[in-house]
C-alpha cells in the first residue's frame, strides 16, 4: 500500500502530540487536588505535607462573656498630695519644675514673712516668764498651805503660770507646723523664713508660685503624683453589675499604643450608681506592678472585663471558611497510603477568643472527627 508524503506527515504529528500530553497530564495531577464532585477533594499526601496543611480535632476551650469598659489610669488619694502653707509669705526660693522627682521630706520652697520673727518672739518670751512664774506659783502655793499668803495670792500666782504655759505649748506646736523646732529655739538662732518640705515622694505635677509670689494658706502651690501604685479607675453601666466579680480579669490598651495590652484584676466594685450616666465604677489593680513604668495617672484606657468562663467546642480560626455568609469545614473522609479524601461541611460559628471559633452544631460531626485546620482556605475557593 502506498501512502502520500502529507499522510506520513500528519500521522508522525499525531504521535508526538499524543507522547507530549501525557507527561504535562500528569505534572496536572500532583500540582492540583482532584475535585471529583461538588465539595470533595482528593488530594495526594506529598501535596499535603508540600501545602503546609494540618489536621486536627474539635477541642474544649474557655471563652469569657466579655464586658467593655472605659477609665483611666489613677493612684489613690493617698499617693497624690496638693501642697500648701499653713502660713502666708512671700516665695523667697524655689528650684522645682514639673516632671521632677522629689522624695518624701525634700525642700520644695521656703516662704518669708515678719510674723515668723514675731512667733518665735512670742515663744521666746513666754518661756523665759514662765521660769519665774513657775517658782512664785510653789511659792505662794507653799504659803498658802501653811496660811502664811492669802489665798487670793495663790490663785492669782496659779492662773498666771497656768496661762503662760498654756501660750507656750500652743506657740509651740505652731512653730512645729513651721518647720522650726521650739527645744532647739534660741535668740541666737531666730529664722525669717520657713521650710516647706514635700509631705510625700514622687514627681512634681504642677507648680503653681514663682520666687515673689505671696503664697496664701489657701493656695495650693505644688502638686506631687506617687506613682509606685497605679490602679484602672473603669465604668460598666450598671445591667452588667451582676455579672462583675472581684478577681476577674481585666485586659486594656491605652489611646498612645493601642498595640500593647495590659493585664489586671477586678479589686473592688463601686456601691453606687451614677444618677446621670447609669454607670458603676470599677477599682482594678494591675497583676504586674512592674508595667507601671510605661503609664501615667490620667491615661485614658479602654478595657475588657471577663466574666463569665464558660468551656465551649471550638476548632482553629483557619479551620473555618466563609462563603456567602456560611461557614464550612473541610473533614476528613478518607486516608489510604497515597492521598487524603475530604468533604466540605457546612458549620455553625460562634464567638471567637483566642484564635479559636466556637462551634454551634458539634452534634453534626462524629467523635474523634478530622478536620483540616490548616490550608481550607485555599481549597474551598479554588
Amino acid at each position: 500500500m502506498k501512502y502520500s508524503a502529507s499522510f506520513l506527515i500528519f500521522a508522525s504529528l499525531l504521535v508526538l502530540a499524543s507522547c507530549s500530553s501525557e507527561p504535562d497530564m500528569q505534572m496536572a495531577d500532583e500540582a492540583t487536588p482532584e475535585s471529583t464532585v461538588e465539595g470533595s477533594y482528593e488530594l495526594s499526601k506529598k501535596q499535603f505535607e508540600s501545602s503546609g496543611m494540618e489536621l486536627g480535632q474539635m477541642e474544649m476551650k474557655t471563652f469569657h462573656e466579655v464586658i467593655k469598659a472605659n477609665g483611666i489610669i489613677d493612684v489613690p488619694p493617698e499617693y497624690r498630695a496638693s501642697v500648701s502653707s499653713y502660713f502666708s509669705g512671700t516665695v523667697k526660693d524655689i528650684k522645682l519644675i514639673t516632671g521632677q522627682e522629689v522624695q518624701k521630706g525634700q525642700l520644695l520652697f521656703t516662704l518669708e514673712n515678719p510674723d515668723f520673727v514675731q512667733m518665735q518672739q512670742d515663744f521666746l518670751e513666754a518661756k523665759g516668764q514662765l521660769s519665774y512664774l513657775k517658782s512664785d506659783y510653789d511659792r505662794q502655793k507653799n504659803l498658802a498651805e501653811d496660811s502664811v499668803s492669802s489665798q487670793k495670792k495663790f490663785l492669782k500666782a496659779e492662773s498666771d503660770y497656768t496661762v503662760t504655759k498654756v501660750k507656750m505649748e500652743s506657740i509651740a506646736k505652731k512653730l512645729a507646723l513651721m518647720n522650726i523646732d521650739p527645744n532647739s529655739l534660741t535668740t541666737e538662732n531666730i529664722q525669717t523664713t520657713i521650710r516647706v518640705n514635700a509631705p510625700i515622694g514622687g514627681y512634681v505635677t504642677r507648680v503653681g508660685i514663682a520666687r515673689g509670689t505671696f503664697l496664701s494658706p489657701s493656695e495650693s502651690a505644688v502638686d506631687i503624683v506617687n506613682t509606685e501604685h497605679l490602679h484602672l479607675e473603669v465604668n460598666v453601666f450598671e445591667k452588667d453589675l451582676p455579672k462583675i466579680k472581684v478577681d476577674q480579669t481585666i485586659q486594656f490598651r491605652i489611646q498612645e499604643d493601642r498595640s500593647q495590652e495590659y493585664e489586671a484584676e477586678v479589686y473592688m466594685v463601686n456601691k453606687t450608681v451614677d444618677p446621670v450616666h447609669r454607670t458603676i465604677g470599677i477599682h482594678g489593680h494591675l497583676r504586674d506592678e512592674s508595667m507601671a513604668s510605661k503609664l501615667s495617672p490620667g491615661m485614658y484606657i479602654e478595657s475588657e472585663i471577663y466574666a463569665a468562663s464558660v468551656s465551649k467546642p471550638a476548632l482553629p480560626e483557619d479551620a473555618l471558611v466563609e462563603l456567602d455568609g456560611s461557614y464550612y469545614v473541610l473533614v476528613l473522609e478518607g486516608d489510604s497510603d497515597q492521598e487524603y479524601s475530604l468533604v466540605r461541611k457546612a458549620i455553625s460559628a460562634g464567638e471567637s477568643n483566642d484564635g479559636f471559633v466556637e462551634i454551634l452544631n458539634p452534634q453534626d460531626f462524629k467523635e474523634n472527627t478530622q478536620f483540616l485546620t490548616k490550608g481550607a482556605f485555599n481549597l474551598i475557593t479554588e
